[in-house]
């Protein structure tokens, strides 16, 4: 009979790292577990754009095997992309996802809300937003902000504490230092959760082509009739678009980011894959919300006076 002798451990001169995106993700997989054990009725909000998928696609990993248990809310306005809500219906159906539905037509119709002059409707979804949130008691609201999009966006924690009337008070939002993360909140507040806070949209892309997410169709080179307004190709629809003045052409083009018809912008792009995309994004100057969202400029202060109001 031999005796087993023991070897002794080796120790590798490279210490083990996270990549990148591991980091970015095991992040994101924290945020999500700290708020299920942190809070009674949270909800994920989902539009079919890729940072909701992506936020999606994370909670997935997160209580994998289980199911994920949060709701999907969507504020819909009305007025968007087909190739999204089809996309949005499809996962939803795909994985047996509650989904709350609240429509900005709604409010329209009973007086709540009316209609802007220019058409759009990305400024209307504050309203619809807090109702669904105060009538089914979501005491915690995941969103897919990131820093790297807006200024308005830099500056917020990744729990946003917001008051009885879902405002936003920048002398109220709490250190997180180390990365702890306070859930308190009175009855009737609740907290905005922005677990992809620290991801850019390079990340977010490259992201999508390492785990081969699924995105709508209109993120890649498509021809489509657009016509030009200030300086952005919109796509025509009942909103309001084209004017008599304003032209209909056929181009090749791709969304960045997708949001409200009448106030998101397409880009001239040839770029029909994923590694495509990254090397578009690589070169480019402009965030994806400065170059194709009409709503940020409104004004100066447009994304800050709606976070303050209780939008995102």
């Amino acid at each position: 009979m031999t005796t087993a002798t023991a070897r002794p451990i080796e120790h590798s001169d490279t210490p083990y790292a996270l990549s990148h995106l591991d980091a970015l993700e095991a992040e994101a997989v924290h945020i999500f577990r700290e708020v299920a054990g942190e809070f009674e009725r949270p909800v994920i909000l989902f539009s079919g754009g890729k940072d909701s998928i992506l936020m999606l696609h994370l909670a997935l990993k997160a209580f994998a095997p289980a199911p994920i248990p949060f709701a999907l809310l969507h504020v819909d306005t009305g007025h968007n992309f087909p190739e999204v809500i089809a996309y949005r219906d499809r996962v939803v159906a795909e994985h047996s996802l509650r989904l709350h539905v609240a429509n900005v037509q709604d409010f329209i119709d009973d007086g709540r809300l009316r209609e802007r002059p220019d058409g759009t409707r990305n400024p209307l979804q504050t309203v619809p937003l807090l109702d669904a949130i105060e009538s089914n008691k979501f005491d915690a609201v995941f969103g897919g902000g990131r820093r790297d999009e807006e200024k308005a966006r830099a500056k917020e924690r990744v729990f946003s504490l917001r008051d009885e009337f879902g405002a936003w008070d920048p002398r109220r939002q709490r250190p997180e230092l180390w990365s702890l993360y306070n859930g308190r909140h009175a009855p009737g507040e609740h907290v905005r959760v922005f677990p992809i806070s620290n991801w850019t949209e390079l990340d977010v892309w490259q992201y999508i082509e390492r785990e081969r997410i699924a995105l709508p169709e209109i993120y890649f080179a498509h021809e489509r009739e657009v016509f030009k307004r200030d300086g952005m190709w919109l796509t025509a629809g009942e909103w309001g678009g084209p004017k008599e003045t304003e032209t209909v052409e056929r181009r090749l083009v791709r969304y960045r980011t997708v949001g409200d018809m009448s106030c998101t912008g397409a880009v001239d792009s040839d770029a029909a894959t994923i590694q495509q995309v990254i090397t578009e994004i690589a070169a480019s100057r402009l965030t994806e919300r400065g170059a194709t969202r009409a709503d940020d400029k409104l004004s100066e202060a447009a994304m800050e006076d709606r976070k303050r109001e209780g939008y995102f």
